[in-house]
């Protein structure tokens, strides 16, 4: 479990699976992929955090705000290959009416932090979409830097698909 001034970062309970679906139902929430997900594609992302937060003992944690489950904000391995690849990603999915306060930069620079003490020999990154600016100003608060050159297509998603760029951004 890792804590700030305003958040809890913890493992998951069942409790957390109903608001968890519900976020990644919202269309607003999930703007920036490329589409909302159904309560058993929500479930079984839920599990896979879950399992890799067992198994590794770090990973995307339950954030909790005030007292309630509002998304994760954490590191994870991106299930894909790329040129960046093998790294730890830096990644938040947070409820929309906690969003814009700047619980996913206060949450993110802790589990940076911890990244930064615990795995030293692994490459850290952050990626997300050209237009996602919100995120985008949360990389570079935490102070990961952007080349244009990292820049890259997402391979999970079809050649032409509008979401298939992204932006990559590496801490130090």
């Amino acid at each position: 479990m890792l804590s700030t001034a305003r958040l809890v970062l913890r493992s998951w309970r069942d409790d957390d699976l109903a608001p968890f679906a519900a976020l990644n139902a919202d269309a607003e929430v999930m703007r920036h992929f490329p589409s909302a997900l159904t309560r058993d594609e929500s479930d079984a992302l839920a599990a896979r955090i879950r399992s890799a937060l067992s198994e590794q003992g770090w990973g995307l944690w339950a954030a909790e705000f005030e007292g309630r489950f509002v998304g994760f904000i954490g590191l994870a391995r991106p299930r894909f290959s790329a040129h960046f690849t093998p790294c730890v990603e830096l990644g938040w999915r947070l409820a929309r009416d906690v969003q814009g306060r700047g619980l996913a930069t206060e949450g993110a620079r802790e589990a940076l932090r911890w990244a930064r003490e615990h795995l030293r020999d692994e490459r850290r990154v952050s990626f997300t979409v050209p237009a996602n600016v919100a995120s985008r100003r949360v990389m570079e608060k935490l102070g990961l830097t952007h080349d244009a050159a990292d820049d890259f297509d997402h391979p999970s998603l079809r050649e032409g698909h509008p979401l298939r760029r992204h932006v990559l951004y590496r801490d130090r």
